[in-house]
């Protein structure tokens, strides 16, 4: 016998997502105060909000304050230390996650470590699974070692802040802290399928769940730190509908399997400078997730890039 839905405040609307809000920045900050009521909707924000706490509470409480219900997933933006103690929090890796929870909690927005939760409104029944995977340097070339990933990326002048920023402690490793998320949220996403096993899941992660999906063309070599290999059949094993992924800054729709795809990214104020241009904000931006374009059964269809929306 199934089990009944979990308990859900019933949010009627559409649900919708946008990731790298990147609050640090003037013009992101005011186009985020500009959001406008949607009531009876659901947000997702997909990571890298800012870096301080300040920045965290700004955008959930302009979050809550327009969507019923509002969820949270990390970036590697939100993990990092800064320099100083001017600049905040001196946390460090898990530690700094866990604040990063507990102000989401001052809020009510529901986060990772939370029980995933049913989503009724337009285009459900679908369960709301947030999850945190970070990467662990597997987005790489056969003939690349692990060892010597990031100096093959430096060759050609890439290498991200996380390398000087985003602690993995108390792991010896961001990859050994990877592989132990990865395996954390295996484990709650099978008890999700067991415990329903006919409701569509939605996921979301702030990194690109599978490498073919992380091709940066100006810098292909950023892949290093752009997901892991280990979750590349998520959207097969787990009954995904949909998975949402910021990260990249390059807005797009990709099927695969079947599974709807979605890049949410705002981005750098520059990323989305010709948005601005035209009068659109934030608002336009938002990306509707559910109940979203009708659902592609068979094959592969081409790459949607999105300037909005």
């Amino acid at each position: 016998m199934q089990n009944s839905i979990p308990p859900t405040d019933k949010p009627a609307g559409k649900l919708y997502a946008i990731a790298d809000t990147h609050l640090s920045f003037a013009d992101n900050k005011t186009a985020w105060s500009k959001l406008t009521p949607h009531p009876g909707d659901g947000l997702i924000l997909c990571g890298d909000i800012g870096e301080s706490a300040e920045q965290l509470r700004l955008a959930f409480s302009k979050a809550t304050e327009c969507f019923a219900r509002v969820w949270w997933c990390p970036g590697n933006h939100e993990l990092f230390t800064l320099p100083g103690k001017s600049s905040g929090s001196e946390a460090r890796g898990e530690q700094k996650y866990q604040e990063c929870i507990n102000i989401a909690r001052e809020y009510n927005v529901l986060t990772p470590d939370d029980d995933f939760t049913v989503w009724e409104g337009e285009g459900g029944p679908a369960l709301i699974a947030p999850v945190f995977t970070l990467y662990d340097y597997s987005f790489r070339p056969e003939h690349v070692s692990l060892e010597g990933a990031v100096a093959w990326a430096r060759e050609k002048d890439t290498e991200a802040t996380d390398e000087f920023l985003l602690y993995p402690d108390p792991y010896p490793s961001r990859q050994a802290w990877c592989k132990e998320l990865v395996q954390k949220f295996e484990t709650k996403l099978e008890a999700a399928r067991a415990q329903f096993p006919t409701l569509p899941l939605v996921i979301a992660n702030h990194w690109p769940l599978r490498e073919d999906l992380a091709v940066l063309q100006l810098i292909p070599r950023f892949s290093l730190w752009c997901g892991t290999k280990l979750t590349d059949d998520w959207h097969r094993r787990f009954n995904a509908k949909v998975v949402i992924s910021g990260h990249l800054h390059m807005r797009r729709t990709d099927w695969k399997d079947g599974c709807r795809f979605e890049e949410v990214s705002l981005g750098y104020p520059r990323q989305w400078k010709k948005c601005a241009e035209l009068g659109l904000g934030v608002e336009e931006l938002l990306r509707e997730i559910l109940p979203g374009p009708e659902r592609v059964k068979t094959g592969e269809v081409p790459t949607q890039w999105r300037l909005y929306g």
